[in-house]
């Protein structure tokens, strides 16, 4: 397959799109970003959003652009500059779900106001004969900030009316519920019309006579839906031209209304409020009721975003149409697929874009997806796209940061400061069933449905209940090892087939139910494979659950273990990142060199990323927190002294300690990993409060977002403010200030080796908004602040205009630290290679160099080379440990006479370090040629060499 697209990226930049940075603020920062060397600006969705969204993933409208980002020419004026550049368009689209409630999808108001009769209701995967016969042919709509009754007679709910298109809708706050046009009657129904306006009153009774002669919303013929549509439409405009000719039908109109929406205090009032409600296609309900009993797929559990079903090829035309107008224009060059593990049918989709969405040449378009895979788990090889946005790269270098050797140290003291700590494993698996008891037990009951009536289909499965084989899905789910797996009308692939049966297994052992065959019966079904003749003309059935059953793997995943599980397991917390493995303390320079061989080989334009937006920290954070793992013991003494000293400041709250151990744990890691003593104080206090209440909610342990314990968390904002606020004699302050002196320092460095390994390796890096330079921003809200791009332009230009010695300049960066420029200079410097050397990095061979010496695990070396080029890559690692936390720079003499990189061959062309602009000779010895790693990395604890290969 050919994996080289049109315009494919060298480096990409992404930027958060917004109300307050829109296509025109982008347009100013381009030539900043062409001058810093990135190939591609990659932007969030563009796409007509919730207003006031801050990340555009609630698309409301696929047709529109975004007005809260700009108009149609300030987008073209966006693409023009780019162009003008020589730069490029990547755009992320959110295919799964679409944003509903509030006011402002029309597809979702028609599916309310017709049901199932909508034209739209199959773009919806809709559940319209769930197990409660109330909602057959209903959509639950869990809106009500309290219970329905009281919310209905405290005048919440109202009906109201639109004179100028003649329609009824109930109203609650912002959110609008079209009424049924059939029942318009219904809401006069008792109000007789005035007797002294005879012709008005005949007219009038007419029009409701002909709303009640509507085809009902379960007359699903396309005759009859044809002709409620027309009909409908009809008599409302009907309704607005008797309006205008008789004034005094609106006031009767409104009259009627104000007696239907009743009077708070008097119970009975609302009774025919109550009556119309319950015979829409919608019933309103408390949102707690979302997460028993609502039949819409989500996105994850948000009830606001609706999952739409976007293997039904008219759903995706609609949803395309704006997209493959805007590519096949040359506006637009790559696209990034969100949650493409939400979909139902992944390589369908990606097939299905290839064919649609095509490029004014007709080349392949850069295509890839927000994928996150398992350590043990590869992307399909038979997805047309380019690779994924890059979260495995980044767990990958953040883990080769970790030191491996205080993986027993760094446990043990977790374990003591917490007093509780299973394991990874026993932690996911319960947040897994957590969040399938509470949050998506509606999508497990769903299956728990599908699985039944196939159970029923045979009389060696009907005697199994409906409990145990909800409860078999829910083992099922908690123990799978993957987010989904991606079986199909295609095939049942070998690796899905092993994810299936291992998952099968671990639940088996896991349960506790009587009778365990329900399990052989639940694989039988998933892998569609029934094991008697009498069931297998039901295969369809069969594979239509196990499509469904990998939908929801992925979310309970993604919610269990994202954002639960990686809250509470904080041994370390720089491995507990999107698409990392907590259990994978520190991994070796092989594992490395492996992940970029297989890359380099099958996907070679799959994005590298270090941070995203969906990270919960930035690169630079977890780089310091990364150095812990080299100091436990210095990590252990200072963490004990902080509990003495802070003891005082904790409070009993709910007979819990406010914070707990666990959120005081993470705390420390956290102020390590964003401490800046020169930020504003109370600034630095919020932005930490703020993030330690997100972080207990996503814990759930003492607090959630389902059931805020305002009191606990007012113990934990406290605590974090007393601990945190300058006082001339803090005991606390001045003991941390020592190590995060450390961690900041060694950081540093940290990010730089990071950095370097992005920039290197085979793939297309990504930088994410700000994080050219030294970042230490915290998980969303926190990474969507604003970026000061006109101080950003002023140092990259005060750094090219720097007419020193490179060598110079470079150690004096270095000297500065984590404050100065320094990454910002290996980012433009880096970023500038590849763009002079694009067929290097698009296509170069990767080659894993040989370190020798005492310190080689500190280190690793490789190159990339091509018929012209050849570069040459050595990074170090451990510095910390390297210098027994002492805070100098880990250069020149630090490294050993022993230290050397045997290089590929004995080519005595020189080699041209780019960072200093030094040219070095390597020695050669026992027909080896090697370079000392003092003299590579005399001025940066990284370098990168460029040889010619043509020069003999």
């Amino acid at each position: 397959m050919n994996r080289v697209a049109r315009h494919s990226p060298r480096a990409t930049y992404r930027v958060q799109l917004n109300k307050e940075f829109t296509f025109t603020d982008a347009a100013r920062v381009i030539p900043y970003l062409a001058s810093l060397g990135i190939s591609h600006l990659y932007v969030s969705p563009i796409l007509k959003a919730r207003p006031g969204s801050m990340h555009g993933y609630d698309v409301t409208d696929h047709s529109q652009l975004n007005p809260e980002l700009g108009t149609e020419e300030d987008f073209g004026a966006l693409v023009d500059v780019l162009h003008r550049h020589d730069m490029g368009l990547i755009v992320d689209i959110v295919p799964n779900h679409l944003g509903v409630l509030g006011d402002d999808n029309q597809w979702w108001l028609d599916v309310l106001e017709n049901g199932p009769a909508s034209e739209f209701a199959r773009n919806f995967d809709i559940d319209w004969r769930p197990n409660r016969t109330s909602l057959h042919d209903r959509l639950l709509i869990p809106v009500l900030g309290q219970p329905y009754g009281a919310a209905l007679e405290q005048g919440e709910i109202r009906v109201e009316f639109d004179p100028r298109c003649g329609e009824f809708c109930l109203r609650y706050f912002e959110h609008r519920f079209p009424i049924d046009p059939r029942e318009y009657p219904r809401i006069f129904a008792g109000h007789p019309f005035p007797d002294s306006h005879d012709e008005a009153a005949a007219d009038f009774l007419s029009l409701m006579n002909s709303f009640a002669a509507l085809p009902a919303r379960h007359q699903l013929s396309e005759e009859r839906g044809a002709e409620r549509y027309r009909d409908k439409e009809a008599h409302k405009r009907r309704l607005t031209r008797l309006i205008e000719r008789h004034p005094d039908v609106l006031a009767y109109i409104n009259d009627v209304l104000a007696s239907v929406n009743g009077r708070v205090g008097e119970a009975s009032s609302f009774d025919a409020l109550d009556e119309l409600h319950e015979v829409q296609a919608y019933r309103l309900a408390y949102w707690r009721v979302a997460s028993e009993e609502i039949n819409y797929r989500r996105f994850f559990d948000v009830n606001s975003l609706a999952a739409l079903r976007m293997n039904d090829p008219t759903v995706f035309a609609a949803t395309h149409a704006l997209i493959q107008r805007l590519v096949g224009e040359g506006r637009i060059d790559g696209l990034r697929i969100d949650h493409s593990d939400g979909l139902f049918d992944p390589e369908a989709y990606f097939a299905m874009l290839r064919d649609q969405v095509r490029t004014s040449d007709a080349a392949p378009l850069y295509v890839v997806t927000e994928k996150i895979l398992a350590i043990h788990e590869r992307l399909p090889e038979v997805w047309d796209i380019q690779g994924t946005t890059g979260y495995e790269f980044g767990a990958l270098a953040g883990a080769w940061l970790v030191d491996s050797a205080g993986d027993a140290a760094i446990t043990k003291i977790w374990r003591n400061f917490v007093e509780s700590a299973p394991s990874f494993e026993e932690t996911a698996y319960q947040t897994r069933k957590l969040v399938m008891r509470i949050m998506l037990a509606p999508e497990v009951e769903a299956l728990a449905t599908q699985l039944d009536r196939l159970a029923q289909l045979d009389r060696y499965t009907e005697d199994f209940t409906r409990p145990a084989l909800r409860e078999a899905i829910i083992e099922a789910i908690a123990s799978f090892p993957v987010y989904r797996t991606y079986i199909s009308q295609r095939a049942v692939h070998d690796e899905d087939r092993r994810v299936i049966e291992w998952a099968i297994s671990v639940a088996r052992k896991r349960s506790m139910m009587a009778d365990v065959s329900v399990f052989d019966f639940l694989k039988q079904m998933l892998l569609v494979e029934p094991q008697r003749p009498a069931v297998a003309v039901h295969r369809p059935a069969m594979l239509e659950f196990a499509m469904k059953f990998q939908q929801v793997t992925a979310p309970v995943t993604a919610k269990g273990v994202e954002d639960t599980a990686l809250y509470r397991f904080n041994r370390l917390v720089c491995l507990n990142e999107v698409g990392s493995d907590p259990r994978r303390f520190g991994v070796s320079g092989q594992a490395v060199h492996q992940e970029n061989l297989e890359r380099g080989r099958k996907w070679p334009l799959a994005m590298l990323a270090t941070t995203t937006h969906d990270t919960k920290r930035s690169e630079d954070v977890r780089a310091r927190i990364a150095v812990l793992s080299e100091v436990p013991e210095l990590w252990r003494r200072h963490l004990a002294r902080w509990a003495r000293i802070n003891r005082s400041h904790r409070r009993i709250v709910n007979e819990v300690f406010a914070p707990d151990r666990h959120d005081e744990f993470l705390l420390y890691q956290t102020l390590l990993g964003v401490w800046d003593p020169q930020a504003e104080p109370d600034a630095q206090i919020a932005r930490v409060q703020e993030y330690m209440v997100k972080a207990a909610r996503e814990a759930k342990r003492n607090t959630s977002w389902l059931n805020v314990d305002e009191v606990y968390e007012e113990g934990l904002r406290t605590f974090v403010a007393t601990v945190m606020r300058p006082r001339e004699r803090s005991a606390f302050l001045h003991d941390f200030t020592r190590l995060a002196e450390i961690a900041s320092h060694f950081g540093f460095f940290n990010s730089l080796s990071m950095l370097a390994l992005k920039l290197c390796s085979p793939g297309v890096p990504d930088v994410y908004q700000g994080c050219e330079a030294i970042s230490l921003s915290l998980v969303d809200p926190d990474n969507r602040r604003p970026v000061d791009f006109t101080a950003a332009q002023q140092q990259l230009a005060a750094l090219h205009c720097d007419r020193r010695p490179a060598y110079e300049r470079a150690s004096d960066l270095l000297a500065q630290g984590w404050r100065g420029n320094a990454k910002l200079y290996v980012t433009t410097t880096l970023l500038q290679v590849r763009q002079r050397h694009p067929a290097l990095f698009a296509s170069g061979q990767y080659e894993p160099l040989a370190v020798a010496g005492e310190q080689r695990e500190h280190l690793i070396a490789f190159a990339r080379q091509d018929d012209e080029w050849r570069l040459i890559v050595v990074v170090a690692r451990w510095t910390c440990r390297l210098l027994n936390a002492e805070l100098r720079q880990p250069v020149g003499e630090v490294w050993r006479s022993d230290a050397v990189v045997e290089l590929p061959d004995l080519r005595n062309a020189p080699l041209h370090e780019v960072l200093s602009d030094r040219r070095i000779a390597p020695a050669q010895s026992d027909e080896r040629c090697l370079l000392p790693v003092s003299e590579a990395l005399a001025c940066m604890p990284l370098a990168v060499f460029v040889q010619s290969m043509r020069e003999r």
